[in-house]
């Protein structure tokens, strides 16, 4: 898709740094590193528009791998603590920003660079992420979690139900509507899911029940862990537990090969889809898939799951010229760049009311109206709190409800275990 707009000399938006101030004098490569699957952090095009204006600072961009918790974070973290290795620019998921907090001596003080001009570009609660223990600035936000559901078009109307977006919006106002459906589909399509897994599902509930608890999800604001004690959880555990156990779910593992091949197949007819799913879904479904999906509004109607940041470690060799990169990225063009390549919604206020964005039509989802379903779903966004080890406990946890809706732990057994292995993860 076209980054035209992000092509210009001057990167910073108003007010931000100049990411072109002053050229250095030797040509100098800075390295991005991202994870995810899909079109993941959707900066191709961005970064190709950088380079073609800033021959004497190339960007090489490196996706690493689709798996954040169990790859990504302590393949990143040994290059932390190593002080090599890790890219001049790294991409951080929502679930570690409470670690990477807690070490600010592994992270470039943005504010050195003039990045501290920013914070009317973003939500407040975006921004102060981006704030470490130490009360510096040391991140800038990608984009945010506004959710949705992502449906196939082509398995609702084989099962007899609505395939129009807003039909199928009215059959699932809440999750125990949406229970139902599931049900109805199951007993026209039996040999097809009607969720992909646990994953999704369990994370698309988590994300609203964090609201409903005061923002908390597996640790309390004193870092003290609470997965046991935090109904939310709790209610987005039994609510898996009800779909797996009436055989509504496909069984799969998210960002897994047999989850990527259900994706291109049709193994499954819906999924929790935050705006980022949408570039994960079309890159991993492939063209053959076009118009297949379609995005309808989420049961219960909004929820904070996902979003990233950008860092630059202070073991960076070119800091100034990866903080401009960065700067880049993180303002209104990168962000309406990386929307526009891959769905992910703008954190940035600017380009969230850029047309390009608040009025988009996704063409791979039937046209979807992904700017308006998200502009309206990030309008109602509560914050969410991550402690220092949400990230390993996550994995954890899920690594438990994952064996129970595969069946290689019994579900009369699987909230001890997921308190168990959620308790030993905290440490």
């Amino acid at each position: 898709m076209s980054a035209a707009a992000c092509g210009s000399d001057d990167p910073a938006p108003s007010g931000a740094a100049s990411g072109s101030a002053s050229a250095p004098a030797e040509k100098v490569e800075i390295t991005l590193q991202t994870f995810g699957g899909g079109e993941n952090f959707a900066y191709d095009e961005a970064v190709k528009a950088w380079n073609a204006s800033h021959p004497n600072v190339q960007v090489k961009y490196v996706n690493l791998t689709d798996r954040f918790e169990d790859t990504y974070l302590p393949q990143v973290l040994q290059w932390l603590e190593a002080g090599s290795g890790a890219g001049d620019i790294i991409g951080m998921d929502e679930g570690a920003m409470g670690l990477m907090s807690a070490r600010p001596q592994y992270f470039a003080d943005l504010s050195q660079y003039g990045l501290d001009s920013r914070k009317a570009d973003f939500p407040e609660y975006k921004w102060n992420t981006g704030i470490n223990k130490d009360g510096k600035l040391y991140a800038l936000g990608t984009d945010i979690g506004g959710m949705a559901m992502c449906y196939r078009t082509d398995l609702f109307k084989q099962a007899g139900l609505p395939t129009n977006r807003d039909e199928v919006s009215a059959l699932w106002p809440d999750w125990n509507a949406y229970l139902e459906t599931g049900k109805k589909f199951k007993a026209a399509m039996p040999k097809v899911g009607f969720v992909d897994g646990a994953n999704t599902v369990y994370n698309s509930v988590l994300a609203q029940e964090a609201g409903k608890n005061g923002g908390q999800v597996y640790f309390d604001t004193n870092q003290t862990l609470i997965v046991d004690k935090n109904p939310g959880v709790k209610a987005a555990f039994d609510y898996v537990q009800q779909l797996s156990t009436a055989g509504l779910t496909a069984k799969l593992r998210s960002w897994t090969e047999e989850w990527n091949t259900g994706l291109q197949k049709g193994s499954f007819a819906t999924m929790g889809c935050p705006s980022w799913m949408l570039g994960v879904i079309s890159g991993t479904s492939g063209e053959g898939n076009a118009n297949n999906w379609d995005v309808a509004a989420v049961p219960g109607g909004s929820g904070n799951w996902g979003g990233s940041w950008l860092m630059v470690p202070s073991q960076s060799k070119h800091p100034k010229e990866a903080a401009e990169v960065l700067n880049y990225l993180t303002g209104k063009d990168g962000h309406v760049a990386a929307f526009k390549e891959g769905g992910n919604f703008p954190s940035s206020l600017p380009a969230q009311q850029d047309p390009a964005v608040a009025d988009a039509k996704n063409p791979y989802f039937n046209d979807a109206p992904s700017g308006p379903i998200f502009s309206a779903s990030v309008a109602k966004l509560s914050p969410v709190f991550f402690g220092e080890k949400h990230a390993q406990v996550k994995a954890a946890v899920e690594e438990v409800l994952v064996g129970a809706d595969q069946g290689s732990v019994k579900w009369a057994d699987a909230w001890t275990r997921f308190v168990e292995e959620g308790v030993k993860a905290s440490g």
